[in-house]
Protein backbone atom coordinates (compact mmCIF):
# COMPACT_ATOMS: atom_id res chain seq x y z
CA UNK A 1 0.00 0.00 0.00
CA UNK A 2 0.94 3.24 -0.62
CA UNK A 3 0.46 6.86 1.40
CA UNK A 4 -0.83 10.16 -0.80
CA UNK A 5 3.48 11.26 -0.82
CA UNK A 6 4.08 7.21 -2.72
CA UNK A 7 5.95 6.10 0.88
CA UNK A 8 5.48 2.58 1.22
CA UNK A 9 3.22 0.97 4.36
CA UNK A 10 3.14 -2.59 4.96
CA UNK A 11 2.65 -4.55 7.96
CA UNK A 12 4.80 -7.61 8.78
CA UNK A 13 3.14 -10.93 8.56
CA UNK A 14 4.49 -12.82 11.50
CA UNK A 15 4.31 -9.62 13.61
CA UNK A 16 2.61 -10.77 17.12
CA UNK A 17 -0.46 -8.81 18.30
CA UNK A 18 -0.80 -6.04 20.98
CA UNK A 19 -2.55 -7.03 24.16
CA UNK A 20 -5.79 -4.62 24.92
CA UNK A 21 -4.52 -4.02 28.18
CA UNK A 22 -1.00 -3.15 26.61
CA UNK A 23 -2.26 -1.34 24.06
CA UNK A 24 -4.00 1.05 26.31
CA UNK A 25 -1.24 2.05 29.06
CA UNK A 26 1.06 1.79 25.94
CA UNK A 27 -1.40 5.12 24.48
CA UNK A 28 -1.78 6.22 28.16
CA UNK A 29 2.01 6.23 28.82
CA UNK A 30 1.77 9.82 27.04
CA UNK A 31 5.68 9.55 25.84
CA UNK A 32 5.14 8.45 22.37
CA UNK A 33 3.53 9.84 19.52
CA UNK A 34 -0.57 8.61 18.85
CA UNK A 35 -2.42 9.98 15.90
CA UNK A 36 -6.51 8.96 15.39
CA UNK A 37 -7.26 7.59 12.09
CA UNK A 38 -10.10 8.89 11.30
CA UNK A 39 -12.76 6.45 9.14
CA UNK A 40 -16.26 7.77 8.50
CA UNK A 41 -18.08 4.80 8.40
CA UNK A 42 -16.24 3.34 11.30
CA UNK A 43 -18.32 2.88 14.39
CA UNK A 44 -17.12 4.22 17.93
CA UNK A 45 -16.63 0.56 18.79
CA UNK A 46 -13.99 0.24 15.89
CA UNK A 47 -11.90 3.15 16.42
CA UNK A 48 -8.14 3.02 15.14
CA UNK A 49 -5.08 4.63 16.94
CA UNK A 50 -1.56 4.84 15.51
CA UNK A 51 0.81 4.46 18.30
CA UNK A 52 4.85 5.10 17.83
CA UNK A 53 7.01 4.95 21.27
CA UNK A 54 9.29 6.79 19.68
CA UNK A 55 8.12 9.82 18.45
CA UNK A 56 11.77 10.68 17.32
CA UNK A 57 11.65 7.07 15.22
CA UNK A 58 9.48 8.91 12.34
CA UNK A 59 8.94 12.17 10.82
CA UNK A 60 5.15 13.69 11.84
CA UNK A 61 4.70 13.79 8.28
CA UNK A 62 4.98 9.68 8.03
CA UNK A 63 2.72 9.55 10.86
CA UNK A 64 -0.01 11.47 9.68
CA UNK A 65 0.05 9.61 5.80
CA UNK A 66 0.32 6.21 7.47
CA UNK A 67 -2.48 7.05 9.26
CA UNK A 68 -4.54 8.18 6.10
CA UNK A 69 -3.32 5.20 4.66
CA UNK A 70 -4.88 3.02 7.53
CA UNK A 71 -8.03 5.23 7.85
CA UNK A 72 -8.89 3.57 3.39
CA UNK A 73 -8.26 0.00 5.40
CA UNK A 74 -10.94 0.60 8.08
CA UNK A 75 -13.08 2.50 5.50
CA UNK A 76 -12.83 -0.73 3.30
CA UNK A 77 -13.23 -3.31 6.22
CA UNK A 78 -16.53 -1.09 7.24
CA UNK A 79 -17.58 -1.80 3.71
CA UNK A 80 -16.76 -5.18 3.54
CA UNK A 81 -18.57 -5.93 7.29
CA UNK A 82 -22.23 -4.00 5.81
CA UNK A 83 -22.18 -6.17 3.21
CA UNK A 84 -21.55 -9.33 5.26
CA UNK A 85 -24.35 -8.39 7.08
CA UNK A 86 -26.70 -7.37 4.05
CA UNK A 87 -25.79 -10.99 2.39
CA UNK A 88 -26.46 -12.24 6.21
CA UNK A 89 -30.02 -10.78 6.28
CA UNK A 90 -30.88 -13.49 3.68
CA UNK A 91 -29.75 -16.41 5.53
CA UNK A 92 -32.74 -15.57 8.84
CA UNK A 93 -33.04 -13.00 12.00
CA UNK A 94 -29.59 -11.95 13.14
CA UNK A 95 -29.03 -11.13 16.85
CA UNK A 96 -26.13 -9.36 18.73
CA UNK A 97 -26.04 -7.60 21.72
CA UNK A 98 -23.33 -4.73 22.74
CA UNK A 99 -22.69 -3.35 26.81
CA UNK A 100 -22.14 -0.16 27.92
CA UNK A 101 -18.21 1.22 27.18
CA UNK A 102 -15.57 0.40 29.19
CA UNK A 103 -14.04 3.44 31.01
CA UNK A 104 -10.78 1.51 31.27
CA UNK A 105 -8.48 -1.82 31.39
CA UNK A 106 -10.21 -2.62 34.99
CA UNK A 107 -13.97 -2.42 32.73
CA UNK A 108 -12.79 -4.61 30.28
CA UNK A 109 -13.57 -7.64 31.92
CA UNK A 110 -17.42 -7.00 32.29
CA UNK A 111 -17.86 -6.15 29.25
CA UNK A 112 -18.24 -9.86 27.52
CA UNK A 113 -20.82 -10.50 30.02
CA UNK A 114 -22.59 -7.55 29.23
CA UNK A 115 -22.95 -8.18 25.57
CA UNK A 116 -23.87 -11.88 26.17
CA UNK A 117 -27.01 -10.73 28.45
CA UNK A 118 -27.64 -8.10 26.08
CA UNK A 119 -27.26 -10.93 23.37
CA UNK A 120 -29.59 -13.37 24.84
CA UNK A 121 -32.26 -10.36 25.31
CA UNK A 122 -32.36 -9.54 21.56
CA UNK A 123 -33.01 -13.62 20.94
CA UNK A 124 -35.86 -13.15 23.39
CA UNK A 125 -37.51 -10.14 22.04
CA UNK A 126 -37.23 -10.30 18.59
CA UNK A 127 -36.72 -14.25 17.91
CA UNK A 128 -37.23 -14.34 13.98
CA UNK A 129 -36.28 -10.51 12.95
CA UNK A 130 -32.70 -9.18 13.70
CA UNK A 131 -32.35 -7.38 16.56
CA UNK A 132 -29.23 -5.77 18.38
CA UNK A 133 -29.67 -4.57 21.48
CA UNK A 134 -27.65 -2.98 24.27
CA UNK A 135 -27.39 -3.65 27.63
CA UNK A 136 -27.88 -0.13 28.76
CA UNK A 137 -30.70 0.11 27.27
CA UNK A 138 -32.45 -2.81 30.15
CA UNK A 139 -34.04 -0.06 32.01
CA UNK A 140 -37.23 -1.64 32.68
CA UNK A 141 -37.79 -4.88 34.98
CA UNK A 142 -39.23 -6.68 31.61
CA UNK A 143 -37.03 -5.16 29.64
CA UNK A 144 -34.05 -6.52 32.21
CA UNK A 145 -35.87 -10.37 32.16
CA UNK A 146 -35.78 -10.35 28.61
CA UNK A 147 -31.39 -11.24 29.22
CA UNK A 148 -32.27 -14.16 31.43
CA UNK A 149 -32.55 -17.55 29.63
CA UNK A 150 -35.96 -18.86 29.18
CA UNK A 151 -35.27 -21.83 31.07
CA UNK A 152 -34.66 -19.89 34.28
CA UNK A 153 -37.48 -17.56 33.34
CA UNK A 154 -39.69 -20.51 33.37
CA UNK A 155 -38.24 -22.38 36.37
CA UNK A 156 -38.60 -18.71 38.31
CA UNK A 157 -42.19 -18.49 37.21
CA UNK A 158 -43.42 -22.02 38.01
CA UNK A 159 -41.69 -21.80 41.34
CA UNK A 160 -43.37 -17.85 42.55
CA UNK A 161 -46.76 -18.92 40.63
CA UNK A 162 -47.22 -22.23 41.75
CA UNK A 163 -50.77 -23.66 41.32
CA UNK A 164 -52.13 -20.15 39.69
CA UNK A 165 -50.54 -21.59 36.06
CA UNK A 166 -52.76 -24.18 36.17
CA UNK A 167 -54.70 -22.66 33.70
CA UNK A 168 -56.82 -25.62 32.48
CA UNK A 169 -58.92 -24.99 35.87
CA UNK A 170 -61.26 -22.61 35.94
CA UNK A 171 -60.88 -21.24 39.65
CA UNK A 172 -57.25 -20.73 39.33
CA UNK A 173 -57.18 -19.32 35.85
CA UNK A 174 -59.69 -16.64 37.27
CA UNK A 175 -57.59 -15.90 40.19
CA UNK A 176 -54.22 -15.92 38.01
CA UNK A 177 -56.48 -13.23 36.20
CA UNK A 178 -57.21 -11.06 38.88
CA UNK A 179 -53.62 -11.44 40.27
CA UNK A 180 -52.74 -9.63 37.04
CA UNK A 181 -55.43 -6.65 37.06
CA UNK A 182 -54.33 -6.30 40.48
CA UNK A 183 -50.36 -5.29 39.55
CA UNK A 184 -51.16 -3.77 36.55
CA UNK A 185 -53.76 -0.85 38.80
CA UNK A 186 -50.72 -0.83 41.08
CA UNK A 187 -52.31 -3.05 44.01
CA UNK A 188 -55.22 0.05 44.16
CA UNK A 189 -58.19 -1.54 45.64
CA UNK A 190 -60.60 0.62 43.98
CA UNK A 191 -59.31 0.79 40.43
CA UNK A 192 -59.13 -3.51 40.79
CA UNK A 193 -62.78 -3.63 41.58
CA UNK A 194 -63.37 -1.45 38.99
CA UNK A 195 -61.60 -2.88 36.44
CA UNK A 196 -63.23 -6.49 37.09
CA UNK A 197 -66.48 -5.11 37.54
CA UNK A 198 -66.55 -7.63 40.77
CA UNK A 199 -67.85 -6.41 44.41
CA UNK A 200 -64.82 -5.35 46.49
CA UNK A 201 -65.41 -8.46 49.06
CA UNK A 202 -65.33 -10.75 46.15
CA UNK A 203 -61.97 -9.10 45.14
CA UNK A 204 -60.64 -9.53 49.22
CA UNK A 205 -61.49 -12.79 48.78
CA UNK A 206 -59.17 -13.57 45.74
CA UNK A 207 -56.76 -11.68 46.89
CA UNK A 208 -56.62 -14.40 49.91
CA UNK A 209 -56.86 -17.15 47.69
CA UNK A 210 -53.78 -16.10 45.63
CA UNK A 211 -51.74 -15.72 49.25
CA UNK A 212 -52.41 -18.54 50.43
CA UNK A 213 -51.08 -20.46 46.92
CA UNK A 214 -48.32 -18.63 46.56
CA UNK A 215 -46.97 -17.52 50.69
CA UNK A 216 -46.83 -14.21 49.44
CA UNK A 217 -48.36 -11.08 51.47
CA UNK A 218 -49.94 -8.74 48.77
CA UNK A 219 -49.62 -5.77 51.06
CA UNK A 220 -45.52 -5.83 50.95
CA UNK A 221 -44.00 -4.45 48.07
CA UNK A 222 -41.64 -6.94 47.60
CA UNK A 223 -43.90 -9.86 47.32
CA UNK A 224 -45.40 -7.57 44.91
CA UNK A 225 -42.18 -7.18 43.25
CA UNK A 226 -41.67 -11.07 43.11
CA UNK A 227 -45.37 -11.88 41.75
CA UNK A 228 -45.23 -9.28 38.86
CA UNK A 229 -41.74 -10.62 37.68
CA UNK A 230 -42.89 -14.20 38.08
CA UNK A 231 -46.38 -12.97 35.85
CA UNK A 232 -43.40 -11.00 33.07
CA UNK A 233 -41.52 -14.31 33.18
CA UNK A 234 -44.17 -16.77 31.63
Amino acid sequence: MFTPSGRTVAATAGAPGVAAREAVALVADGTGETVSVEAGSASPYDRWLLCVPDPDSAPPRMLQETAAALSHCQEAAARRRSAERRAADGLGALHSGTGAPADGPEGLGGAPAQARYALTSARTTAPDASLLADATALTSLDALLTGVPAEVRAAYGRTVLGPLLESDRTATAVLLSTLETFLACDGSWARTVKALHLHVNTVHYRMQRIEHFTGRDLSLLSDRLDLWAALLCR
